[in-house]
């Protein structure tokens, strides 16, 4: 869509912008599957350096959103994941410009064989078609998920929070100069126009116009989108992030993790969200871990055998255990072993990142066969959950469900497939 129409006036005919909008999607994905590599890598550089031309341009939409979200009362976590900073928009570049130096994910064979009666089949990556992308305050989103769809030869539709509406706007028109830098269609990538969230309703109803929806936010948002879709989903769900500190965990090397897991950015979905900690490391190490966390600005909140370390720590109640805080909230609890973490993970947990703290190989061994979350991290902090992080250059989320793509979704995870299937004259007898 134009960046001269969009607007976030209420005025909008809302179903005639989208029905239009998924036109323009349906038509540029028809030419953009067909769009050598080359031109599509070129689009991502030039996309990348507009963002850098357009720094200024884009931190002072920026800077409208974060006064918009403090008159929301948005919490600090919140805020955090709304802010631009200088840094931030470079990291938006590069992860353009990582992405752009990927293989080409579309045309890839995935298989071939060839069958006793002479005929040679290929198994062949293709793009899935228009994907709608449904996503919160994160402004970087909106690049990252315009990138990787323009990689894998998929048409965009985008539709940020109202938290982020200016920043998604000045992000979304370099994303669009990279496109008509490079000859593409500029309908390749497109933004929904207003704040009304009955633009959302639409998305979910456009078959035939949207091949496949991803959601990227809070439970809410989600559960919407899985229970009123009717298109495809891929399912990101809220990241209830556990730390399991195993009696075998290193102490130095598991204060280290549990604290950077917390608080390196409390406001995104690798963010640890509850500690468990073995009996015996809790008592050997459990009042030095909870005061690190305590000195560090974290409220934790805990069961009795965790409130008995620190008089400190606030009484967990049975909300605190499957809460996503997305804040310097932690919940704790003190475990009998490794299977009781599991069974209090496989409980609470969404599926999400999950951490085990251990030099027992057996035990590490246990965490990973028994828990079936997207991400499983051995001695390494849940904040590594991250397509960036992977190698990906960058994600559109972090899926949990279980159909087609898991853990961070890149280039490759947004193609589809087909068979090509060769022969010389062959007849089936």
């Amino acid at each position: 869509m134009d960046g001269s129409i969009a607007s976030d006036a209420k005025t909008l005919d809302v179903p005639a912008v989208m029905a239009e909008i998924g036109r323009r999607a349906k038509a540029a994905a028809a030419e953009l599957a067909y769009a050598p590599a080359s031109a599509r890598d070129a689009a991502l550089r030039a996309a990348a350096d507009a963002i850098e031309a357009r720094e200024a341009e884009i931190l002072a939409a920026n800077a409208k959103d974060m006064a918009f979200g403090r008159e929301k009362g948005l919490t600090d976590a919140m805020m955090d994941r709304l802010l631009l900073t200088a840094p931030r928009v470079a990291a938006m570049a590069q992860g353009l410009r990582e992405v752009a130096a990927q293989e080409d994910p579309v045309g890839r064979v995935l298989e071939e064989w060839t069958r006793p009666n002479g005929l040679r089949f290929r198994k062949v990556a293709t793009p899935l078609g228009v994907i709608g992308v449904i996503y919160e305050s994160r402004p970087n989103v909106t690049a990252d998920a315009g990138g990787l769809c323009l990689k894998s030869g998929n048409a965009a539709i985008l539709r940020g929070g109202s938290e982020s509406f200016h920043s998604a706007g000045a992000i979304h028109a370099c994303l669009q100069d990279g496109l008509r830098a490079a000859d593409l269609p500029a309908d390749a990538i497109q933004r929904v126009p207003t704040r009304d969230r009955a633009a959302v309703g639409e998305m979910l109803t456009m078959q035939g116009a949207i091949d496949v929806i991803i959601p990227r936010g809070g439970k809410g948002l989600v559960g919407r989108v899985q229970a009123e879709a009717r298109v495809p989903v891929f399912a990101h769900l809220e990241g209830i992030c556990h730390v399991y500190a195993d009696a075998a965990a290193d102490p130095e090397k598991a204060r280290k993790v549990i604290l950077n897991a917390k608080t390196r950015r409390t406001g995104i979905c690798g963010a640890a969200e509850c500690l468990l900690m073995h009996r015996d490391y809790a008592a050997g190490q459990g009042a030095a871990t909870i005061a690190m966390l305590l000195d560090a600005g974290v409220e934790v909140r805990g069961d009795a055998a965790v409130q008995a370390i620190d008089p400190r720590v606030v009484p967990a109640t049975d909300a605190d255990w499957g809460c996503e805080f997305l804040d310097m909230i932690l919940a704790a609890r003190v475990v009998d072993d490794v299977d009781a973490a599991i069974a209090h993970i496989q409980r609470y947990g969404s599926q999400h990142t999950e951490a085990v703290l251990t030099e027992d190989d057996a035990v590490a061994e246990r965490f990973f066969a028994r828990l079936d979350s997207a991400i499983l991290l051995r001695n390494a902090s849940t904040q590594f959950a991250d397509g960036g992080e992977f190698g990906f250059g960058a994600e559109i989320g972090i899926a949990t469900g279980k159909m087609h793509a898991r853990g961070p979704v890149g280039a490759k995870q947004l193609t589809s497939f087909k068979y090509l299937v060769e022969g010389d004259g062959t007849t089936r007898p």
